[in-house]
């Protein structure tokens, strides 16, 4: 086996290409993983629609939420938990960061190091040529972690997991305990909404609120665990959609305002959260001013990117310990062959799909 299938963006804005690519040698430590599944990510659209910010160098292979079966490892390795890893299990893995540098090694900041290296916009003509999961095979670098993805969970839950599931554990981790008497409002009803309402709902939250659309994706946020939703469509003002959250909160605001649909939001996110209450910001994409003269006081204001690997291991296990609590499943709406990778990005784009998901045979 010398090369595999998978879907290059060649040009933005123009269909992807299926094309053959080279699987590489292993270097000590490296692994090759069959991909059993890829979820789409609203990165991979502006990624398709490009370039992003500080620009991605064509070719690349698409896609970043991979989950597979080990095919090779060149020596032994152990996953997370220091359990080894062989051929035939099923495996997410972390993000690489250099594990030196002052963000890595003195104040604890992995997810900023300047080193760290990700998947889904590494160009596909050079080694180790598969750093992205819409493909028949991905490499994984020695230095990423493993974990093993328990069979409670769904190879296509698993790989959302790989961004938009551990990027909320990342949120909570950082949030800190949920006080029963809390509201909780999310801006957002795509994957990390709908997934940021079951975890708040788990962490004891007194009530969870929803502001988000299309109605489609509502309807899944309810049986994820909101109390209420609003639906931005048939709600255009912003001062009603405060207003709303006033009402759920006799008068106050959110106890916390998590944001998970794009920076333009964060604005309208930050009169929905009362005096002393904590914002995180999770959403990205898109520019917005903030006057800071009109900021509540004394908020505490997170930004989050990426996660930590321990971050892959909390998704995982919520996912497979509340598998009967919460609808994962609903969260993949549609589910496509690599040569549909097109109509995939497309559906996703058009907001036609909770998440997509990419199978492979």
């Amino acid at each position: 086996m010398k090369d595999c299938r998978a879907a290059v963006i060649t040009v933005h804005n123009k269909p992807l290409e299926i094309q053959r690519i080279s699987i590489p040698d292993l270097e000590p430590g490296a692994l090759l993983v069959r991909i059993e599944a890829s979820t789409l990510c609203g990165t991979d659209v502006h990624r398709w629609h490009g370039p992003l910010e500080g620009g991605d160098t064509l070719p690349i292979i698409t896609g970043h939420e991979p989950c597979g079966y080990v095919e090779a490892i060149n020596g032994e390795r152990t996953d997370i938990l220091g359990k080894p890893v062989k051929p035939g299990d099923r495996i997410v893995w972390s993000y690489v960061s250099c594990g030196s540098c002052y963000y890595c090694s003195v104040a604890l900041q992995p997810c900023i190091c300047p080193g760290r290296a990700s998947w889904g916009h590494n160009r596909s003509d050079r080694y180790p040529y598969l750093l992205g999961s819409c493909a028949e095979y991905m490499y994984v670098p020695p230095p990423c972690l493993i974990i093993k993805v328990p069979e409670e969970v769904s190879s296509a839950s698993a790989a959302a997991s790989a961004c938009a599931y551990r990027t909320v554990m990342h949120g909570f981790d950082r949030l800190g305990a949920i006080k029963s008497h809390e509201t909780i409002v999310i801006q957002g009803s795509g994957p990390l909404g709908n997934f940021a309402t079951a975890v708040a709902r788990d962490h004891g939250a007194r009530q969870v609120l929803v502001i988000g659309a299309p109605a489609a994706r509502l309807e899944v946020t309810k049986r994820m665990g909101a109390d209420a939703v609003l639906n931005m469509e048939e709600v255009a003002d912003p001062k009603e959609r405060r207003q709303w959250v006033r009402d759920h909160t006799d008068g106050r605001g959110a106890d916390v305002v998590i944001q998970v649909a794009n920076n333009l939001a964060v604005p309208e996110g930050l009169t929905l959260l009362r005096g002393g209450g904590r914002f995180v910001n999770i959403g990205a994409g898109g520019k917005a001013a903030i006057d800071v003269d009109r900021l509540p006081q004394e908020m505490i204001f997170h930004t989050i990117r990426s996660a930590e690997p321990r971050h892959w291991l909390q998704a995982i296990n919520f996912l497979a310990s509340r598998k009967n609590t919460f609808p994962f499943e609903e969260m993949i709406t549609a589910s496509y062959k690599l040569e549909q990778v097109n109509e995939a990005l497309q559906a996703m784009a058009s907001y036609q799909v909770v998440k997509a998901v990419i199978y492979f045979e």
